[in-house]
C-alpha cells in the first residue's frame, strides 16, 4: 500500500540533512546511507547515494527518471544464480 499523499514522500532525516548540505555546498562526494526505504525527491537528482544492501555499499545515480521510487528498488539483496538443472535431461 502506498503513503498518503497529505503526508509525501518518506525521506530519513539524517538522509535529508546530508542531502541539503552536500546541494548547497556543491560538493560531489558519495552519500552513504542504510535507509532503503527513503523516496527519491527531485533535491537528488544528479547526486551519488551509497545505498546498504547488507553486504557491501552500492553506488546508484539520481536520474529524473528514479523520482519517486524508493532508493532499496536498485539495490537487491539476494543474488539469482539461475534455476536447479534437470536430471531428465543429463539422464538421456
Amino acid at each position: 500500500m502506498s503513503r498518503s499523499v497529505t503526508k509525501g514522500p518518506f525521506v530519513e532525516e539524517s538522509l535529508y540533512k546530508k542531502i541539503k548540505e552536500t546541494v548547497k555546498s556543491g560538493d560531489r562526494r558519495i552519500i552513504k546511507t542504510y535507509s532503503r526505504c527513503s523516496t527519491i525527491v527531485p533535491m537528488m537528482v544528479g547526486l551519488t547515494i551509497s545505498v546498504y544492501n547488507g553486504k557491501s555499499w552500492i553506488p546508484v545515480y539520481i536520474t529524473e527518471n528514479l523520482v519517486g521510487h524508493k532508493l532499496g528498488e536498485f539495490v537487491p539483496t539476494r543474488i539469482f544464480r539461475g534455476h536447479a538443472g534437470s536430471d531428465k535431461k543429463a539422464s538421456k
